[in-house]
């Protein structure tokens, strides 16, 4: 959008009034509506349209029904120019967009491997090196990087190392590497997209608990004279992501890391504007498109005013690798994985991430129980990538959300909430004060507790887990004896990680094993009353709800009291929920949990709210609706069906 001129100021301004005008013609119409809707007067209402119309995000934050030119701000910039929000690269090449960024070294492949694996990705479209070495269970060690970046031209390719606590010697490593590697044929200055990164990170790391260097020692490293082009540390928002933080509470916390980062680098004598040029951040990227969108904006405008606080506003552009959130991969249904990767990919690559890497597919599974290959699952986390950039032209365009007024309203929010965060962090005494005291781990488990409430409860819906479970799919744990340990959790994450359908997931482990020690999973009986058309809306729910948590809904169709017997008696389990409508349960309810008692049951639910119930001598056990919490109500279903053995 335009920037105004001081000419076109004085048009704005009289279409000030018309503006004003039309939001409160929309608002009086809304009123009507909700009023109606409600069956109360307008001025009955509790709040104004707009605030009942609005919702609030994981992050706290408000995203109201409507965006109009009442909240047009003036543009944040050209991309490359404080405040850098459009944009840290002002010489991105927007005919191959961001760096599509691999990476290698997880598993046992050794590095002759690995380095073919590496120049088959090159020859396919990716862009970008993202390398894991010297670490426990890993097959590469420090002296095999020349192997595997053998045929790299590193001052067109940027790598990343993740070493662990070899981070020092690896870089050194590479450095040297760089030193004497053979130059690209058409030579290029070093720019945003051909950063090297030793992805040195101390800070972080310290608080997600995975192996790393020395602060010190990385410290002086970073403050040695290193070449243009590269950076040590690495700032990973990662860490924090995936033990649960929300994006606010993520960003807070790296922009804290980072200036502890650079109150070191100026300690050890480095400028400024050196210190600022030795940070890169490692930045999450869910599944929430606007979000993540505003999430890479709004990492840079904190970014610009940190160091415009410092006195060096043109040395504050963030550069930034995103990397899809491995909290919101699932085991369950991992298909659906390829759609909320390329959803994260979207939106990072449109806030303007200057490297992105797409996880595989199924990392969350164990590598032993995968049922893709690993060239297969490379290939579709890179593809996803390539069809945004080359058939979407996605980065083409540099900042396309810039302008909407809904994006450039959430880029500030984001972007407030988060400097609320870090100016907690300051005046709990910085960052290593507030992760030896604990507060970081607090504000971290409170949003995890936050999430997963949300998740238990099915308000955030997770596809393939807690919402549309494929009930009949490959068990994760099979053959006589299994084991469901280990296969929740998985070793590529930090300690920490919390992924969001791991509770769900831990529930259909408990399935699986029973499944495997029996030829069946639990069941409960449904008890359909009346016709389909009454029951068909509730018996789809419970059968939902049931499948979340690995439990089969036997389903014998509408049931009249003289049958529910023989149902029982075919369905071989202690438990059933009767379902029909509010009017069904009047006329028949009693009746079919009388005949459902008598046939043995030891707990009859309810699909649908208690009150829903006739007045009777006898009621249900307790009911299955909307907004319960799910996790806890499915762990204790199993926990009767496994106690007395009952399957389908």
């Amino acid at each position: 959008m335009p920037q105004q001129t001081d000419q076109s100021r004085s048009g704005s301004d009289l279409d000030r009034t018309d503006i004003d005008q039309a939001y409160q013609a929309w608002s009086k119409s809304a009123a009507a509506v909700l009023a109606k809707a409600r069956r109360v007067e307008v001025d009955e209402l509790p709040d104004t349209p707009e605030a009942l119309l609005s919702t609030t995000t994981e992050d706290r934050l408000t995203i109201r029904p409507l965006y109009t030119r009442r909240d047009e701000t003036d543009e944040p910039g050209l991309p490359g120019r404080f405040p850098f929000v459009r944009g840290a690269d002002p010489k991105r090449d927007v005919t191959a967009g961001w760096r599509v960024t691999e990476r290698f070294g997880d598993d046992a492949t050794g590095a002759a491997d690995v380095n073919g694996l590496v120049l088959e990705a090159m020859a396919n479209g990716a862009s970008g090196l993202w390398l894991s070495v010297g670490k426990p269970g890993g097959a590469l060690g420090v002296a095999d990087l020349a192997t595997v970046l053998r045929g790299v031209y590193l001052d067109l390719v940027p790598v990343t190392l993740d070493a662990g606590a070899e981070g020092i010697a690896a870089a050194r490593e590479l450095l040297a590497l760089k030193e004497k590697a053979q130059a690209a044929p058409v030579a290029a200055e070093p720019t945003a997209a051909t950063t090297l990164s030793f992805g040195l990170s101390p800070l972080t790391a310290a608080f997600s608990g995975r192996p790393t260097v020395d602060a010190d020692e990385a410290t002086a490293l970073a403050a040695s004279g290193l070449p243009a082009g590269v950076r040590a540390f690495r700032v990973d928002g990662s860490d924090f992501a995936t033990a649960g933080a929300d994006n606010a509470l993520e960003l807070g916390l790296v922009a804290a890391a980072a200036v502890a980062h650079l109150r070191d680098l100026a300690a050890a004598g480095l400028t400024v504007e050196a210190a600022l040029g030795q940070i890169v951040f490692g930045v999450s990227a869910d599944d929430d498109q606007f979000a993540t969108i505003a999430k890479f904006r709004a990492l840079r405008k904190i970014w610009a005013r940190i160091a415009q606080v410092l006195g060096a506003p043109d040395a504050g552009a963030a550069i930034t690798h995103a990397v899809t959130d491995l909290s919101m991969y699932t085991q369950r249904d991992p298909w659906v994985n390829m759609l909320r990767s390329t959803i994260a990919a979207f939106g990072a690559g449109v806030g303007g991430a200057d490297q992105l890497t797409v996880l595989p597919y199924d990392v969350a599974i164990p590598a032993d129980k995968r049922t893709s290959s690993p060239s297969f699952s490379r290939r579709i986390a890179r593809n996803t990538q390539l069809l945004l950039l080359e058939e979407s032209n996605i980065g083409r365009v540099l900042d396309p959300a810039g302008g909407s007024w809904f994006v450039e309203s959430l880029t500030d929010d984001l972007a407030d909430h988060a400097w609320s965060v870090f100016t907690e962090v300051e005046a709990a005494g910085g960052y290593r004060a507030a992760l030896a005291s604990g507060w970081i781990a607090e504000k971290v488990d409170a949003a995890l507790a936050h999430r997963d409430e949300e998740v238990a409860h099915r308000r955030f819906a997770v596809t393939g887990v807690n919402e549309f479970p494929n009930i009949d799919e490959r068990a994760l744990a099979e053959g006589p004896g299994a084991t469901a340990a280990g296969v929740t959790d998985i070793e590529t994450g930090t300690p920490k990680l919390a992924r969001v359908g791991r509770a769900f997931e831990a529930l259909r482990d408990r399935s699986d094993v029973v499944l495997a020690e029996t030829g069946a999973r639990p069941s409960v009986l449904l008890i359909p009353l009346g016709s389909i058309a009454e029951h068909n809306g509730r018996t789809t729910f419970v059968t939902n709800f049931l499948g979340a948590g690995g439990i089969t809904a036997v389903n014998p169709g509408p049931l009249t009291t003289d049958r529910i017997a023989e149902a029982v008696a075919g369905a071989k389990t202690p438990i059933a929920v009767i379902c029909g409508t509010k009017a069904r349960y009047a006329e028949d309810g009693p009746a079919a949990l009388a005949a459902a008692r008598a046939a043995g049951l030891s707990t009859v639910l309810l699909a649908g709210p208690e009150k829903e119930w006739p007045e009777s001598d006898d009621r249900p056990d307790g009911s299955l609706r909307i907004g319960i919490d799910a996790v806890s109500t499915l762990g204790g279903l199993l926990d009767q069906l496994t106690s007395t053995g009952a399957t389908a």
